[in-house]
């Protein structure tokens, strides 16, 4: 069976050095936020888990809001931030050597 993976001009992306720099940098800033927000909203868990008692304390003597709020908050908007991040990365350097390899393919 043929499959367009195995054409001569994807063979000519896989052998190209700045394709494999492209996945190794791809790779590892989606592996480092990914470990970011995981980290995160697992430690978060744990805790609604565990030690719940410290996500319902109130904010202070007189505040309806719990300490938990704000927190999880934060884990949303961190993950916005990487989501942001990332998005950067893919549409400035990421872009630019998928352009670059692109040209070079189809020289």
């Amino acid at each position: 069976m043929h499959s367009p993976a195995n054409t001569p001009v994807y063979e000519r992306v896989r052998r190209n050095p700045k394709f494999q720099e492209l996945v190794r940098q791809r790779s590892r800033l989606a592996l480092i936020l990914s470990a970011i927000v995981l980290v995160g909203y697992y430690s978060f868990m744990m805790v609604v888990a565990f030690a719940p008692d410290l996500l319902h304390k109130p904010m202070s003597d007189d505040s309806a809001l719990s300490v938990g709020f704000p927190i999880g908050a934060a884990i949303i908007i961190l993950s916005w931030l990487l989501t942001g991040v990332y998005s950067h990365f893919a549409n400035g350097r990421f872009q630019d050597l998928t352009d670059e390899i692109t040209r070079e393919t189809l020289q």
